[in-house]
């Protein structure tokens, strides 16, 4: 009992983080600080060990809900894949750390890289490939701080984000997780996630951590190098000016914004696999970056270095890794959380890893769990519960998509859309399916087709627009393009499957055929093309861009797509989104960024098309009174007033010959023509 008041007394009465880390340091056992350093996956915990083993983490994986747990027949209380079942089953694993003789809370962690996406009902934000596309560090910011409210409201406090990978690669599976080719922007829009993710949530509730992964080089792997001779954890050659000047910039950037935790990559850096290097983590992340945080291996990362699991994980340790995020079964390939903790016990114990090693790993961890606020409020409650999926944050999304939209043609100024079609076709699977337009890691690992959570697929998106706007236009509907004959117009959408790392992986860039398919069934109509294309990656698409009309790259846009893409395509916003990869022109381009030489891409980095905005001469027959102007955009137009926001911006002030306008925090004078 006096260890529980001297926790106590540690806590609120020591003002000093760092001595409070130190006091508590000071009283445990080698067993609780091995517990510390164990991270296990809740869906092959028994819970008793999280006491009897003085667990310190739990995650859940891709697919990791409360309704798939192997839980104990005591924890089967309303499992299911909501907000309440989460923060109850959380709850739960918390009290028995509470009840280790030092009562040291667990951490959560979690993969939410695009929303809290594991978790169904919550707001799906476009993955990191088009918020990238948006070149906007305070929409980033935005999106970040709304998925820690959503975490914070199931009861988590960690999320294994933001993604500040550089993909070099265009057949990477991963490459989507990534903002950018270019370090600058991945630098920057790194950094306002992280401030995003880590500002303070409420003033009786932990803040959430965020991590910055992988540390390093990941984006730079070489085909054929990966995993079944592919890309995926493969091996990335680096030089010192590489290695200084593009790869370190964004997790400096992260350490600036204090970012709490990095976890590291399963590639190899010249031949190292990451995991084991000392170099990398000792003498560059912490060292060199001066990073205080600490470091967290990737899913089963150490049993991926040479030796047997012993020597990985002396290895790993050694290396600075201070976490370890062991599965904890078997059936997936890995090494049982038990066996992890013998081995880890009986390597220090043996001299092969030293106090100091273990020390310094559990005062990282402890430090980050008092600076979370985690010991003051270790339980979650149900008051943030209304803001999982509320209309604020899937209006932040709906302005996501729309700012991530890339224009690619537009023949003709066929975009925007009139209002006056008499029927419009819209075909393509991609067009109506939820799972589709999030991708991967979203409820699933791998990501699924189907209405898989809630949200506006991109059918319904353009079917409320035409609602609210024409009821007299007929709107059609095929998953494979036929059944347009009669249409003024098509949209269809083609797309890539869901996948993540390493099934994602892919030498040909093609579009099934399909898909293919469902372009061709349209051209026999006739009529013009709208194409939008599903992807998380830039693909070869010189076929499908010449038998388009229009073309937009909609990347993985999430749960709010339906209503994003109908603001672009009906003109309500003009589209803003810029290239932040280089676009091949075929397969043997590929890879293909910024700074190569000699590349002739097929769109290059920074571009993006949008609608031309035409101020009409005012006359007072078409006005009522001086303070409006007639604003066209191609071939629409609208009567304006003062303060009326259109075309991403405000009008500020309307003159004679003039109005003043507002766009993306840019003042223009705009006149009549």
């Amino acid at each position: 009992m006096h260890k529980k008041i001297l926790l106590f007394l540690i806590c609120f009465a020591i003002p000093n983080i760092n001595q409070k880390v130190d006091s508590l340091l000071s009283v445990m056992t080698l067993d609780e600080k091995i517990g510390q350093m164990t991270q296990v996956e809740m869906r092959f915990i028994e819970p008793t060990d999280i006491k009897d083993l003085f667990i310190g983490s739990l995650l859940s994986g891709g697919g990791g809900i409360p309704s798939l747990s192997t839980l104990s027949k005591e924890m089967e209380t309303e499992l299911g894949n909501n907000p309440k079942s989460w923060i109850d089953m959380y709850n739960k694993y918390q009290e028995y750390a509470l009840e280790t003789r030092l009562g040291i809370p667990l951490i959560y962690g979690i993969d939410a890289v695009h929303g809290h996406n594991n978790v169904y009902g919550t707001t799906i934000f476009p993955h990191n490939i088009g918020l990238g596309c948006s070149m906007n560090p305070n929409l980033i910011e935005k999106v970040s701080y709304a998925t820690s409210v959503e975490v914070a409201a199931t009861g988590l406090n960690w999320t294994f984000s933001p993604c500040i990978a550089i993909p070099m690669d265009e057949r990477w599976g991963r490459h989507y997780e990534g903002f950018s080719e270019d370090s600058k922007l991945v630098t920057e829009l790194g950094k306002s996630a992280v401030i995003g993710y880590q500002n303070s949530i409420s003033a009786n509730k932990p803040r959430i951590a965020a991590c910055a992964k992988h540390f390093l080089g990941d984006g730079g792997t070489i085909w054929g190098t990966g995993r079944d001779n592919k890309i995926d954890r493969g091996n990335t050659i680096t030089s010192d000016s590489i290695l200084y000047e593009i790869l370190l910039p964004p997790y400096q950037a992260a350490i600036d914004a204090d970012v709490k935790t990095i976890m590291a990559s399963y590639n190899s850096i010249n031949g190292e696999k990451c995991h084991g290097s000392s170099f990398l983590f000792n003498d560059l992340l912490k060292d060199r970056l001066n990073f205080q945080g600490f470091v967290i291996s990737d899913w089963r990362g150490i049993d991926e270095l040479e030796g047997d699991y012993k020597q990985d994980i002396i290895t790993s340790i050694n290396a600075g890794i201070d976490m370890v995020m062991v599965p904890g079964d078997q059936i997936w390939g890995g090494e049982p959380y038990r066996k992890f903790i013998k081995l880890l016990k009986e390597s220090v114990e043996e001299g092969s890893i030293s106090m100091n090693r273990i020390d310094d790993a559990v005062r990282r961890i402890l430090k980050v769990k008092f600076e979370i606020d985690l010991f003051k409020y270790p339980k979650a409650d149900y008051s943030l519960i209304n803001k999982v999926g509320c209309v604020e944050h899937r209006d932040i999304a709906r302005e996501a998509v729309r700012e991530s939209l890339v224009l690619l043609k537009n023949e003709n100024n066929i975009l925007p859309l009139k209002n006056s079609y008499n029927e419009i076709h819209v075909a393509g699977i991609g067009a109506d399916d939820i799972g589709i337009q999030c991708g991967g890691w979203t409820i699933e690992w791998q990501g699924k087709q189907g209405n898989i959570t809630k949200g506006t697929t991109i059918f319904n998106g353009i079917a409320k627009h035409i609602f609210n706007t024409n009821k007299d236009t007929k709107l059609t509907f095929s998953s494979d393009g036929s059944g347009a004959k009669e249409a003024d117009i098509a949209i269809v959408v083609l797309s890539e499957k869901p996948y993540a790392e390493w099934h994602g992986d892919d030498d040909k860039l093609q579009l099934s055929q399909s898909e293919k398919n469902i372009l061709n069934n349209i051209k026999e109509a006739n009529i013009p093309i709208i194409t939008i294309l599903i992807s998380g990656r830039p693909m070869i698409i010189n076929e499908e861009l010449q038998k388009s009309n229009a073309f937009i790259a909609a990347w993985l846009p999430g749960s709010e797509a339906g209503d994003g893409i109908a603001d672009i395509l009906f003109g309500k916003f003009a589209p803003t989104g810029k290239l932040a990869f280089s676009w091949p022109k075929n397969i043997s381009q590929v890879p293909i960024n910024l700074n190569d030489k000699y590349t002739d891409p097929l769109f290059p980095f920074g571009y993006g098309l949008s609608y031309k905005m035409v101020l009409k001469k005012i006359t007072s027959d078409e006005l009522t009174f001086r303070k409006e102007a007639i604003i066209s955009y191609n071939n629409m137009s609208a009567i304006v007033e003062e303060g009326e926001k259109i075309a991403n911006g405000t009008i500020i002030k309307i003159n004679d010959d003039h109005i003043i306008f507002k766009i993306n925090n840019q003042t223009e004078a705009i006149y009549i023509q």
